[in-house]
């Protein structure tokens, strides 16, 4: 038996329930791991209010990335060893005590790197990474706009487009959160609570922004829109602020600009090579300083309501981990 937060149905974060559950079986290819760390990302609220576009059957355990320690392997799977540190990608849900998941997805965290700091890596990075490098195809000297640049995917997004030469223009939606922005390599910044997004990215953006890394959604991607460059790309990865926007053709049309989108989650089956290929380079950066991750709430798994309220209320910056003993 071990604990896990189930989702018995649609909610807040409130119904859900810690409770104990049966083990789950070790099945072909497959790799136990004994979860000390797992990290929330904003997918996990809204799939717990039945917002995502993928609905699991009931009881689930949210949760989509983790970290812990080997403690039993399949036969065949020859890359890993008991008792190594790694952090995985979880379909069984991360927020539990132990979970088997797919050999492929898990990698050994690197030294110097703890728990918490693996257990958010490898969504938000690899999200940030693939949107910039293989979607956008950003280029060294471009302008790069993040809007919800403090949070959890923006800010690897802005640590990663400076890792790749573009001037980056971090947007968030107070002073503080453009802090950890600056600190984490934005050249200039846009409180859009406080500013008028459109004006300030004419005066910091005369000619327009090369590329728009957006999980924000709403008004803030309809003044990105009508600030871009010529040939510019818009990249919409989520729809934090509420509303998903209407492209109006007519724009991309003048400003022969593309808007694309990103869905992650769907390299696992449609491409997994290059998944795994991305997550290895950005281990690489890890490595050579390139990225530095911040976790800013790690919280006992008692404590999830809360957890998951950081993150939807934004109240948190860079990474909210639930960690278990």
């Amino acid at each position: 038996m071990a604990k896990a937060l189930l989702c018995k149905g649609f909610g807040p974060p409130e119904s859900l329930v810690l409770e104990e559950v049966e083990t789950l079986p070790l099945g072909t290819g497959e790799v136990r791991v004994a979860i000390k760390a797992a990290a929330l990302n904003f997918a996990d609220t809204l799939i717990i209010e039945g917002k995502y576009q993928e609905k699991p059957p009931f009881p689930f355990t949210p949760g989509m990335e983790c970290a812990g320690v080997v403690t039993e392997l399949s036969e065949g799977v020859r890359h890993l060893r008991v008792g190594q540190r790694v952090m995985a990608l979880s379909a069984k849900g991360a927020f539990r005590e132990e979970t088997v998941v797919e050999a492929g997805a898990v990698l050994p965290i690197p030294d110097g790197m703890d728990f918490a700091t693996a257990a958010g890596f490898p969504v938000a990075y690899g999200t940030s990474h693939l949107a910039l490098t293989d979607r956008a195809q950003l280029q060294a000297g471009e302008t790069l706009l993040v809007l919800g640049a403090s949070g959890g995917v923006g800010l690897t997004a802005v640590e990663i487009g400076k890792a790749m030469g573009a001037r980056v223009i971090a947007a968030a939606s107070s002073p503080e959160k453009l802090s950890v922005a600056r600190d984490h390599g934005a050249d200039e910044v846009i409180d859009y609570a406080a500013e008028d997004l459109k004006a300030r990215l004419k005066e910091l953006a005369p000619k327009g922004v090369d590329v728009v890394f957006d999980p924000v959604g709403g008004d803030y991607f309809d003044a990105a829109l009508r600030n871009m460059a010529w040939c510019g790309r818009i990249i919409t990865i989520g729809y934090a602020a509420g509303r998903i926007p209407q492209v109006p053709a007519n724009l991309l049309l003048v400003k022969n600009c593309a808007v694309l989108g990103l869905f992650w989650g769907a390299y696992r089956k449609h491409n997994p090579q290059r998944l795994g290929q991305s997550l290895m380079e950005l281990l690489a950066m890890w490595g050579r300083g390139k990225l530095r991750p911040h976790v800013s709430h790690a919280l006992p798994i008692t404590d999830y309501a809360q957890a998951f309220h950081l993150l939807s209320g934004r109240k948190a910056a860079g990474k909210v981990v639930l960690t278990l003993v």
